[in-house]
């Protein structure tokens, strides 16, 4: 029987699989954080729910990424307060990006065309 890490191997060596992967990534790296703050919290997913005026099984369907909706930011932003935590935020540039002029740049450039 394999373990969870070598079944993760193996299945990424798929080029379809490891682009899922890699798309749901940073989704599931948001989720596992949660999943972090709440395991030291030392709270249960029913008190959470109890503390964001949900139910147990609405905590569940979101920390398992597997709702049909994502979670609003207000909700995601309610999470974190039940653990003592701040949602943030931040907008990154992709690498190999390159920065977008300006609308007073483009329009700028369009007179001198």
């Amino acid at each position: 029987m394999l373990t969870h890490k070598q079944l993760r191997a193996k299945a990424l060596r798929r080029t379809e699989v490891k682009a899922e992967f890699e798309k749901s990534s940073e989704e599931f790296a948001l989720l596992d954080e949660f999943l972090k703050a709440r395991s030291e919290q030392g709270l249960t997913q029913a008190q959470v729910a109890e503390r964001i005026g949900t139910t147990q099984s609405a905590v569940a369907r979101m920390e398992s990424g597997r709702g049909k909706h994502s979670p609003s930011i207000a909700t995601l932003s309610r999470y974190a307060e039940a653990l003592g935590c701040a949602l943030e935020i931040r907008l990154v540039r992709k690498r190999g990006t390159r920065k977008l002029a300006s609308p007073a740049a483009r329009a700028s450039k369009s007179t001198r065309a």
